[in-house]
């Protein structure tokens, strides 16, 4: 693996860090599971065996090619799998150029595109290291159910990769469907290298086979000449704080990043102390916040890691745990996710299996109440009431498309209004971006193009939803800008045509140019224009009935 990048120029090799992570880095190589801690331990000793991936999964490669003729007449491939189970396989293909479909929701469109138009030419690889994960056992089920309507045996069309005895195992092998075990002691998103991420991608074409050489290459190399691994697991321990960006913008492994992101954030993003990785697009964004930022190829981030696909895989799993093992933290265990997983089984077993319907509070003509409030009108102040500091409302487009919130609030009622939000959040959006990364000093200046568009989109919205006295009072800094132009033109035209010499009320228009003369500063000029908007969006939202 090949480093570069400003960063390098601060570490220190004779530290108390660098020296914990050149005592950790052969105790990984022998799988010592009190490497990380006595409490870490009991998970450590049977999550391990991804050290050996590179190597073990060679055997798998016969398997995979049986598999892979079994099924070489399906055209379309659909991985059913969340996580550590389908982002390796859409890094490789990414890389590759090949194609697959990740299915990893439950959102009823997107299951729409899962099925696809042709399922005759499909085949569905559903993988869950446990077999009980309830999101994939609901996609298996659906594609089931979608074969067999179609007159199609799912058997012909259905591949499991899953632990070696689970619950799924099991049971599909029991009802003649194709099944590839893996290492059970081996971690969910620690997994790319074993059959959850090979078997996918040996499917769609990739080679597999060059991936694994590439990993023991890699290992061989960095078990041997150690200075590089410790190097980046330093820098990311000690110089990236709490933030890291990583972006694969031009390099030869599109997608990386959000495969580190899950490895990184899931092994060391707990006990409040570890880190949070941030995938970006491009080494500018990266370093918004003042972000540790690194990028697998090019320049102008602080650290970049330049390798094969297969020698980045087994690398950052090891730059992974050897930041565990510095900051003291279980990179292997999964605390939240494992709670998620528990809750969600209890409620699911309260309910029997069955979602339960929901039933409205009361109902206030065709408006239901979920919640506090016997009315529309105790509703409304309840929830106004309950808004925190700091948090806002964008009101105006949403309240008028409601007959009822609107005649409440005696506001006019135009139908189709609330569809207005959606661009009114858009435009707020973008604003607040472009005054976030152009603050002072500004870098950029919008010009009329865009003021002008954002006035008159603002204007057109005031007019449709019958609200422009509002946007008089709320806009008032901007009336005032463009009312001093229209005074400082007309009276400089009226005296000269009555005195022979044109005079001026401002001496200078827009008006912030006159301030600006008058000696104030752009940023108070900025500021101070920033609290008279805030008064006056205040009053304008106090002519709204709220009671």
């Amino acid at each position: 693996m090949k480093i570069s990048g400003p960063s390098l120029a601060t570490i220190d090799r004779e530290s108390e860090i660098y020296r914990k992570l050149r005592e950790a880095h052969p105790r990984i190589a022998n799988k010592d599971a009190s490497t990380w801690g006595s409490k870490a331990s009991t998970e450590a000793a049977i999550r391990l065996n991804w050290v050996d991936l590179p190597e073990s999964s060679q055997q798998l490669l016969p398997q995979i090619d049986e598999i892979a003729k079994r099924f070489a007449s399906h055209s379309r491939v659909v991985l059913c799998g969340m996580g550590g189970s389908s982002l390796g396989p859409e890094v490789i293909a990414l890389t590759y150029k090949k194609d697959i479909f990740i299915f990893d929701s439950t959102d009823p469109n997107y299951a729409r595109h899962a099925i696809g138009t042709d399922l005759a030419h499909t085949l569905v690889v559903v993988s869950s290291k446990s077999g009980s994960t309830i999101e994939t056992a609901s996609q298996r089920a659906l594609f089931q159910g979608q074969f067999e309507a179609a007159g199609l045996n799912p058997a012909d069309h259905m591949l499991f990769v899953t632990d070696p005895g689970s619950p799924l195992d099991i049971q599909v092998r029991s009802a003649g469907y194709a099944v590839i075990n893996a290492d059970p002691n081996v971690g969910g998103r620690f997994s790319v290298l074993s059959a959850f991420g090979l078997v996918p991608s040996a499917l769609i074409g990739a080679p597999v086979n060059q991936i694994l050489k590439d990993a023991s290459a890699e290992k061989n190399d960095f078990l041997n000449h150690d200075q590089t691994i410790l190097d980046v697991a330093y820098l990311l321990v000690t110089q990236a704080q709490q933030y890291i960006a990583f972006t694969d913008a031009g390099s030869h492994v599109p997608g990386l990043s959000d495969w580190i992101e899950q490895l990184i954030a899931e092994s060391t993003g707990k006990d409040g102390i570890g880190r949070l990785p941030i995938a970006t697009e491009d080494p500018a964004r990266a370093r918004v916040g003042g972000s540790f930022t690194v990028a697998f190829a090019g320049s102008g981030t602080d650290l970049i890691v330049e390798g094969p696909l297969g020698a980045h895989f087994i690398f950052w799993e090891w730059v992974t745990a050897l930041m565990g093992a510095a900051l003291k933290l279980d990179p292997f265990n999964q605390p939240n996710v494992t709670e998620a997983k528990e809750q969600t089984s209890s409620a699911l077993a309260e309910w029997n299996n069955v979602v339960p319907a929901l039933t409205p509070a009361c109902t206030d003509k065709s408006v239901e109440i979920f919640g506090d409030g016997q009315s529309l009108k105790d509703a409304l102040a309840t929830f106004i009431e309950d808004v925190r500091d700091g948090g806002y409302i964008a009101i105006m487009a949403y309240l008028a498309d409601h007959v009822f919130l609107s005649e409440y609030l005696l506001i006019s009622h135009v139908p189709g209004t609330g569809e207005l939000s959606v661009i009114c959040g858009a435009l707020i959006g973008g604003c607040m971006a472009f005054l976030w990364f152009n603050s002072h000093p500004a870098e950029v200046f919008m010009g009329d193009t865009g003021s002008l568009a954002l006035g008159g989109a603002l204007g057109i919205m005031a007019v449709l939803i019958h609200q422009p006295l509002v946007l008089l009072i709320a806009g008032g800094v901007f009336v005032a800008e463009a009312a001093s132009v229209m005074l400082q033109v007309g009276w400089f035209k009226y005296t000269r045509r009555k005195y022979g010499e044109g005079r001026r009320i401002f001496r200078m228009a827009p008006l912030h140019h006159h301030f600006e003369l008058s000696g104030w500063k752009e940023t108070q000029v900025v500021v101070r224009f920033w609290i008279v908007t805030l008064f006056l969006c205040l009053i304008g939202l106090a002519s709204l009935k709220l009671r």
